[in-house]
């Protein structure tokens, strides 16, 4: 397999503009905007320069490159802290148990609550792969050497790390989550809001949403059914995640009511059994199937390759990955099993 995840440059914009266009709307980390895009890649190429090791409100891209012909296929992103620019808003699902003693009767009422718990943490997002590679696991080397990214960086990223699943939408491109709750209150339809946001953030939903809980029964039967369900394109990322060790505890989309997964960062299976080790031979034949990463920072490759650990601590490679990863002898490799 050519294809190699690596941080995305100033000179990805259209490779990722292009992609963006496809992604079909509930797709906030990847707008269809050249000048957001641009922006994005800006913080990027800060976040990538930045030396010191502290968590701060960062954002990295990667993107997934066709080694042999240069093309750009896919993307994804992490965010090291969010919540800092403007309040990171959910939807918190939880009941309130009510008893009358005259009637003799318990009733239990679903709420959804606006909240900002989930702020300070990390996020793992953006990403997408184009349809036309959508086979041979290339999403799962997408997802998982985020993993990785962390686990070699570990020191820029929080001890909670979230990933926002998109939810429900329509055939119309809308949502029945956001028709059925927020839509109400903004006059602005559910691709309207969503491209806002992807702009200029979720400030508006603070300026202008009520704060009192939403009682889910009073609901229309579509927006109900909607809430924490993933969009069909993201159940099976949903199960990677659940792989990972997320769990989805309550919290939504405040958009379109998709869930969203979270886990403690150390507890992520791919970070906390990363190995970190040093190249002794490229030749390798056998070998177990990894996901292998090297580099910091900008410097970041990450590709599908072959692994042998030995008990001194070293590894061999595969010729084919360590000519992905641009590594020879002696050189520290990060890898995972696959």
């Amino acid at each position: 397999m050519s294809f190699r995840l690596r941080a995305a440059r100033a000179d990805d914009l259209e490779h990722l503009y292009e992609m963006a266009k496809l992604t079909g709307g509930g797709f906030t980390n990847l707008p269809a905007d050249r000048k957001a895009l641009t922006a994005k890649l800006g913080r990027a190429e800060s976040a990538f320069a930045r030396q010191e090791d502290s968590v701060e409100d960062e954002q990295f891209v990667l993107v997934l490159e066709n080694a042999e012909t240069g093309a750009v296929r896919g993307t994804c992103q992490l965010m090291s802290k969010v919540g800092e620019q403007w309040p990171f808003y959910s939807y918190r699902l939880n009941t309130l148990t009510q008893h009358s003693k005259e009637l003799d009767r318990t009733v239990r009422a679903e709420l959804l609550s606006l909240v900002t718990d989930l702020e300070g943490s990390s996020e793992v997002g953006g990403l997408f792969l184009h349809p036309n590679e959508r086979a041979g696991g290339l999403g799962l080397l997408l997802a998982r050497s985020r993993y990785l990214f962390v686990a070699m960086h570990r020191a820029r990223f929080a001890d909670r790390i979230l990933a926002e699943l998109r939810g429900i939408i329509d055939e119309r491109g809308g949502s029945p989550f956001w028709d059925g709750v927020a839509g109400r209150f903004f006059g602005m339809t559910f691709q309207e809001a969503d491209y806002f946001n992807a702009i200029n953030g979720n400030q508006f939903i603070a300026d202008l949403m009520p704060k009192h809980p939403v009682y889910v029964a009073m609901l229309g039967k579509s927006a109900r059914e909607a809430i924490g369900v993933p969009h069909p394109s993201g159940r099976a990322a949903m199960r990677m995640l659940e792989n990972e060790n997320f769990e989805a505890e309550g919290y939504v989309d405040i958009f379109d009511g998709g869930p969203t997964m979270t886990a403690r960062t150390d507890n992520v299976k791919s970070i906390a059994e990363a190995r970190e080790c040093r190249v002794a031979s490229t030749s390798l034949e056998g070998g177990e199937k990894a996901l292998l990463a090297t580099g910091k920072l900008a410097g970041f490759r990450a590709s599908y390759g072959k692994r042998e650990l030995h008990e001194d601590g070293s590894m061999a490679l595969d010729a084919q990955a360590a000519e992905l990863l641009g590594v020879g002898e002696g050189d520290t490799v990060w890898s995972v099993a696959r």
